[in-house]
């Protein structure tokens, strides 16, 4: 099996940064692309950015040049670097990872199990 652990989520004031990040782990072959989502309350979940193993990183137009996506191919974790926070980027965010399993080699997706991020002031 595969497991998707998130941290970094919290409460902050308009204009702050946050860190979130995701470690992947188990029965792993390869990785394809991880990316991170958001669901806010009354809303269907979005994409905030995705990063391919060989590809260009797409991010939402609402976050471009605030947000930024970086991952650590040795280490299987995906972070997101989030800054100049607006209360719109209020939601609860999920880790995505596609991959291929070892063993079975089955081309999956993964969830992490969430992370709320508020921002209020």
């Amino acid at each position: 099996q595969v497991q998707l652990v998130e941290s970094g989520g919290g409460l902050v004031q308009p204009g702050e940064s946050l860190k979130l990040s995701c470690a992947a782990s188990g029965n792993i072959f390869t990785i394809y692309t991880m990316g991170w989502y958001r669901q806010a309350p009354g809303k269907q979940r979005e994409l905030v950015a995705a990063m391919p193993s060989g590809g260009s990183t797409n991010y939402a137009d609402s976050v471009k040049g605030r947000f930024s996506i970086s991952r650590d191919n040795a280490k299987n974790t995906v972070a997101l670097q989030m800054n100049s926070l607006k209360p719109e980027d209020t939601a609860v965010y999920y880790c995505n990872v596609d991959l291929l399993t070892g063993s079975t080699y089955m081309r999956l997706t993964y969830w992490g199990q969430g992370t709320q991020v508020t921002v209020s002031s």
